[in-house]
């Protein structure tokens, strides 16, 4: 049995970038999204956090509606975790690099009063109260 999900809710860090694949035949958005993730140390008593940033990739129609968030929209997205390699020469030979994204399979729009005032729902059809 195998299990690849991600549920991720955070902030459009930057408006949303439409891309061609390299083969010129697919069109592709591309998000950049932050979560957060606080904790009291333990040592000092004091609050702190750190934010991840993550790659979102949605296709077709979901990559349509995609390419209409900007930045500091809040989201939530579920897809699945993918990853590619590549190799770079540096000075001190070849290194391979791997990077993460997710590849989305829905996204839904979090920005209550916006959501209110447009009526948009979320481009898998669920409309929040």
């Amino acid at each position: 049995m195998f299990k690849n999900t991600v549920d991720l809710i955070g902030f459009v860090g930057k408006n949303a970038e439409v891309k061609v694949a390299s083969d010129s035949s697919t069109n592709f958005t591309v998000l950049s999204l932050a979560t957060k993730e606080s904790w009291k140390n333990r040592e000092t008593g004091e609050w702190e956090s750190r934010t991840e940033w993550h790659n979102v990739i949605a296709f077709g129609k979901l990559g349509e509606f995609a390419a209409t968030l900007t930045r500091g929209a809040h989201i939530e997205v579920e897809g699945s975790l993918s990853s590619r390699e590549r190799t770079i020469e540096t000075n001190e030979g070849v290194l391979t690099i791997r990077t993460f994204s997710v590849k989305a399979e829905s996204i839904r729009k979090l920005d209550r009063g916006e959501r209110e005032s447009t009526g948009e729902p979320s481009v898998d059809g669920r409309m929040e109260p």
